[in-house]
């Protein structure tokens, strides 16, 4: 009895690694994957240092992040690519390791993008992908390096709270048009 309390209380503060690859396009004062790493919550990778067993986030990937993705955020982490949406395409075209995953539509709360659909920071991405596998308070940690972190939270939650409890991406794809008509369906 006494293993498994210690393994159940060990496995509350589980959460995936956090990697950053800093393609340094844009201004490094607003970089928010630098930021990520000086506090220590992310650490910065080259991009041949993704691991096979990774989620990196894609914003043209065909499938979509859900609380499914758990198991494999925590055995290989989740890695951010930081780079200008200008050159996004380009970036994203490349070949790398990982399982590519998108996140579903949310808001920007960054002041550069403030309220634009799907032009999230690093940082925003980030805890959005942490948020929807179930790790809140480290989504929330994510987001209290910035003034704006709530501002995002507080445009994005009840998306994010829907997100959380779907359980295949034919339930996200539905919970996003609910929330976002706006955008076409994938």
């Amino acid at each position: 009895m006494r293993e498994t309390t210690t393994e159940y209380i060990s496995e509350q503060f589980l959460v995936p690694k956090l990697f950053t690859i800093e393609l340094r396009e844009d201004d490094p004062a607003k970089c928010t994957s630098a930021k990520m790493t000086k506090f220590h919550l992310a650490r910065s990778i080259r991009t041949n240092q993704i691991s096979k067993d990774s989620i990196v986030l894609d914003p043209f990937a065909p499938e979509i992040l859900t609380k499914n993705d758990q198991v494999i955020g925590l055995k290989g982490g989740l890695v951010v690519i930081d780079c200008s949406w200008v050159n996004a395409i380009r970036v994203f075209k490349r070949r790398v390791n990982g399982n590519k995953r998108r996140l579903p539509a949310l808001m920007a709360g960054n002041p550069t993008n403030y309220s634009k659909l799907n032009s999230l920071s690093s940082l925003e991405a980030s805890a959005a992908s942490l948020y929807i596998m179930d790790f809140q308070d480290f989504a929330k940690r994510l987001l209290s390096l910035y003034k704006w972190g709530d501002t995002f939270l507080s445009l994005n939650v009840d998306a994010l709270i829907d997100y959380s409890k779907a359980s295949s991406q034919e339930e996200i794809r539905s919970i996003e048009l609910d929330y976002f008509p706006q955008i076409a369906p994938r």
